[in-house]
């Protein structure tokens, strides 16, 4: 056998349908899209949500909600995950290594919940009230970011 006899298996290849090629074809005029109207022009697509000029559903229903564009969110860490680090003094970035947070950039929160097994010097934006004690108790040290 040569490259230039291979050939694809018998019946494994099918002509395309020849649309609009006179009424012998079978598909001649109309070329299978009925009669007239939007549908029956080439590059038709309904957009998402268009119910035939009808007002849509998601015009008709009232807006609800706020979004405060002004809004503050920290990345939160819990004692109990920040316990799993093995170093004295914790920074956002031994956050983002240890996968506790997925941006060393953005603000840190950390919260109380879990306990503390060692003393640690932690580094952050924010502490709740339970966590700053918690590490207080155990003799380690807070540290607010940006703030001097």
């Amino acid at each position: 056998m040569k490259l230039s006899q291979l050939k694809p298996a018998e019946g494994s290849r099918k002509n395309t349908k020849r649309l609009g090629r006179g009424p012998g074809s079978g598909q001649g005029k109309t070329a299978g899209r009925g009669h007239k109207g939007q549908k029956s022009i080439a590059g038709y697509s309904r957009k998402k949500g268009f119910e035939g000029g009808q007002m849509p559903l998601h015009r008709r229903l009232p807006k609800r909600g706020f979004t405060n564009i002004f809004r503050k969110s920290y990345q939160e860490v819990n004692l109990d995950r920040l316990d799993k680090i093995m170093k004295d003094e914790v920074l956002p970035a031994d956050l983002a290594e240890a996968r506790l947070i997925s941006d060393a950039s953005g603000p840190v929160k950390i919260l109380g919940r879990g306990t503390l097994s060692s003393r640690k010097t932690v580094h952050a934006h924010k502490f709740s009230e339970s966590a700053r004690k918690q590490i207080e108790e155990k003799g380690g040290k807070i540290v607010i970011i940006g703030s001097r």
